[in-house]
């Protein structure tokens, strides 16, 4: 089942990809620049059909695609015949919006996913008390407790399992204080002291039930601990619902990404270490740790819909970060060009102001050096966590 999620994922990333090409064939082609080639995959053709003057096709190497657009610089040799119909012959607002629709096709499909996620299925219902899972032993250490470590022998019993909760249980008070969201319930929790009884009223098979109890001291970790994990109970969404989803998965991603980008540098050291995924290094991840999660996920035992959940929105948050990363004004990335015809049209107008010749294209190697180095660097990150990622895998716990 672990390598039914990959390949999920695997089959994800190259569906992104496809659109994100076809996003710049389709607007070319309606601008009626020519288009050559549209491959999916690098290395080897492993099959190609023409239709018209574009070919299309697959690459041996599931990473990455690309379209041929002809004239996309202007030291490129294009076939006088065909010049007219160069990329570079088109009026700028042309060219920003065939460069842009990658990025815009990354957009869409994320944003068509998270809303059909929430109107499907549902977000997850955060006002449930519901019990989940009930941990069977007392955890060594908080470490052990976010890595997942399996219980030794010697390990004591947790609070909860020794009360006799069970998953399914609904709470309703934590020590004569009534609960009705699980963050009402788990800081209740943290906020009473390890050792001293407590009782937990529970609706279970429609009935009042309470237990005692007392909680436990985990190394590291501050309040008590119980020993129990929260169902995640989906609720289906309205359309206008389904929107503020959409809304509020952008502003999670977005924001989970700016805040680990700004934390890299001081998270490489620690990539490597084992229980990585414990440490706000496992943030941090490369395509082979989210697909070595996803399939994890996928062959974890719950039930469907928190897999399915995840799995779509792991692919949504990609697309997200891959359309917003690709607009970035870095070559040879989209936005890298698009500065390129920004910089041509700003020069244009002053050209045009001092009552000067329109100086042309502008030449895009002189972009390059500074460019090419910060991307360079963006790649080194890349392999330094990839490497990360291989020898020391990522693991959910």
């Amino acid at each position: 089942m672990v390598w039914v999620g990959v390949v999920i994922f695997v089959i994800a990333l190259l569906l992104s990809v496809g659109l994100h090409e076809l996003g710049h064939l389709t607007t070319a082609k309606a601008f009626g620049m020519k288009a050559t080639r549209y491959f999916i995959g690098m290395g080897p053709t492993l099959w190609s059909t023409r239709r018209g003057e574009t070919e299309y096709g697959v690459k041996a190497f599931p990473v990455g695609g690309f379209v041929k657009i002809i004239g996309m610089t202007s030291i490129e040799d294009v076939d006088p015949a065909d010049e007219p119909r160069a990329f570079r012959r088109a009026p700028g607002w042309q060219r920003v919006i065939v460069l842009a629709a990658g990025s815009f096709m990354h957009f869409v499909l994320a944003s068509v996913l998270l809303f059909s996620l929430a109107l499907f299925l549902g977000p997850e219902n955060d006002t449930t008390t519901q019990l989940g899972t009930v941990s069977i032993c007392v955890p060594a250490s908080e470490q052990a407790l976010n890595s997942g470590t399996a219980c030794p022998a010697h390990a004591p019993e947790s609070p909860a399992n020794r009360a006799g909760l069970r998953p399914g249980d609904k709470v309703t008070s934590f020590n004569g204080v009534r609960v009705t969201t699980w963050a009402q319930f788990t800081n209740a929790i943290k906020a009473a002291k390890p050792g001293k009884p407590i009782a937990i009223t529970v609706q279970r098979d429609g009935k009042a039930l309470t237990v005692h109890t007392e909680l436990a001291a985990v190394k590291g970790r501050e309040g008590g601990f119980l020993g129990i994990g929260g169902a995640q109970v989906f609720q289906r969404a309205t359309p206008v619902g389904a929107l503020s989803a959409v809304g509020t998965g952008w502003s999670q991603t977005l924001s989970g990404e700016v805040s680990t980008i700004g934390h890299l540098p001081s998270e490489i050291p620690k990539l490597f270490k084992k229980n990585d995924s414990s440490t706000s290094s496992g943030n941090v991840t490369s395509m082979v740790g989210v697909a070595e999660v996803t399939g994890q996920v996928v062959a974890a035992p719950v039930g469907w819909q928190p897999k399915v959940n995840f799995v779509v929105q792991i692919i949504a948050s990609i697309n997200i970060f891959v359309g917003v990363f690709n607009l970035l004004p870095l070559l040879p990335l989209d936005g890298g060009h698009i500065l390129a015809v920004f910089l041509e049209r700003i020069r244009a107008r002053y050209a045009r102001w001092r009552r000067r010749p329109d100086p042309g294209l502008f030449d895009i190697q002189k972009l390059a050096p500074v460019s090419l180095s910060i991307f360079a660097l963006v790649i080194a990150l890349s392999v330094v966590v990839l490497l990360a990622n291989i020898v020391n895998p990522v693991s959910i716990g």
